[in-house]
């Protein structure tokens, strides 16, 4: 689905996926969203964003940091709305038994066996397909049903008190039918989901609240928050049962994208999903006894890291030794997001004394939880300049490299990502300033 999306911009663009180009100070820098497009999906198959064969697959998978940039996302989001007092976290099946416009899954060689039957009728064919059709697997295609289906359980669970909420991340199955120059293929999107169960008399105050802290969290991590917008959905895409919605947006070179959708959907839904159990899905609200209605909130994680890395790929100038110009590539990820905060490198000196200290440093980060990249292991030699390239690209906060007055004198030299200024720091001060570094940003 990753780079689906890109695929299909690209060609409504009328462009193709150009060859890298790895001389980037001859990138064109006028404002041209297709050429910055595959710029930065090419990085992304270099620095183990998404695998490289993913350009030739229907389907996109992620590479090591692309992986743990999406771990990150989720883990955010899921604290974000778990903040609040009553909001638990369930896991459900991706089979589904009660969506309405189900994805199923068909085995294509019966599927064939029946098409190739010259015998049947047309109307034999059509009824043992659609007895095929009825006896393949359905697969979800959102989280809501799910949380509907706990609700009773999790009613009892908070002494029938409001509100409370059901949370859950989980892959679901998309139909691109319905967006503009799609193919009408099926995808896996990972969702995050909030389920909301509050008072009749409070929801749409619940609603306005849920909506002004999900923007406010996309915001949060962003390089360029205004990128970043919201809006109410059209009476025309409201849904049967659902007196309001808002979508959450991002900005992207070829046009705005939805992120995350918020529905007021009363208490229809629940109804519909325990009917005739009417009495058993009542709660308090002060002396009355209420049905709850129900807010959900949907994110797209998918769709959400491809803002983040468009939000923090930024081409910038730098003058080399030689005062000639060129193209600086970062991906400027938020410190809370971005999945190497440290590489280890190792400069001039004893290459064995010098490898146990990375190695003991190594290990001393990993254990405080900061993620580092091994670059002492990497056999290949790169110049200072090729090595920050590289960890730019990757998003790396900081290049730590230890040298031979490492061993004399116990300094460091530390680079940061966002002012490339290199600063000496004493080993015994490097990981506390790293952890205070951290801890800072989650509160920007």
């Amino acid at each position: 689905m990753f780079l689906n999306c890109i695929r299909r911009r690209l060609q409504f663009l009328g462009e193709k996926l150009p060859r890298y180009q790895r001389n980037i100070s001859r990138y064109n820098t006028r404002d041209d969203s297709c050429d910055k497009t595959s710029l930065l999906m090419q990085l992304c198959a270099d620095r183990y964003y998404i695998s490289p064969e993913a350009f030739h697959t229907r389907t996109c998978t992620y590479g090591p940091l692309g992986t743990e940039l999406k771990k990150n996302i989720i883990e955010q989001w899921t604290s974000a709305v778990r903040s609040r007092a009553y909001v638990f976290g369930i896991t459900t099946s991706v089979q589904s038994r009660m969506c309405e416009e189900s994805v199923r899954i068909v085995n294509v060689g019966a599927l064939q066996e029946i098409i190739n039957q010259d015998s049947l009728s047309k109307k034999e064919a059509s009824q043992k397909i659609q007895t095929l059709m009825k006896d393949s697997v359905s697969v979800r295609t959102s989280l809501l049903q799910g949380a509907l289906q706990q609700y009773i359980q999790a009613l009892e669970l908070v002494n029938r008190t409001l509100p409370f909420g059901l949370a859950e991340t989980g892959l679901c199955h998309h139909s691109d039918s319905q967006l503009r120059h799609s193919s009408g293929c099926s995808f896996e999107v990972t969702e995050s989901s909030l389920v909301w169960f509050c008072s009749p008399r409070t929801s749409s105050q619940w609603m306005d609240y849920w909506a002004h802290q999900r923007l406010q969290w996309w915001r949060k991590f962003a390089l360029g928050p205004s990128d970043f917008d919201m809006c109410n959905v059209v009476d025309e895409e409201l849904k049967e049962g659902t007196s309001h919605g808002v979508k959450v947006l991002y900005k992207f070179p070829w046009g705005s994208e939805t992120l995350e959708t918020l529905w007021s959907l009363g208490d229809t839904l629940l109804l519909k999903t325990h009917q005739g159990t009417c009495t058993k899905l009542q709660c308090r609200d002060g002396r009355k006894s209420v049905v709850p209605h129900v807010i959900s909130v949907s994110a797209n994680v998918d769709r959400g890291m491809l803002a983040y890395l468009f939000n923090s790929f930024q081409l910038l100038k730098k003058t080399d030794n030689k005062q000639k110009l060129h193209q600086r590539m970062v991906l400027k990820l938020h410190p809370t997001l971005t999945p190497v905060k440290v590489a280890l490198d190792m400069g001039r000196g004893s290459s064995s004394e010098l490898r146990q200290i990375c190695e003991g440093l190594f290990q001393e980060f990993l254990e405080a939880g900061i993620s580092t990249w091994p670059g002492y292991l990497d056999t290949m030699s790169l110049s200072l300049e090729n090595l920050h390239t590289k960890y730019d690209e990757m998003g790396v906060l900081f290049t730590v490299m230890v040298s031979e007055s490492t061993l004399k004198s116990g300094l460091l030299l530390v680079r940061n990502r966002d002012t490339t200024i290199r600063e000496t720091m004493h080993i015994s001060e490097i990981k506390c300033f790293l952890l205070k570094y951290i801890s800072a940003s989650d509160n920007f």
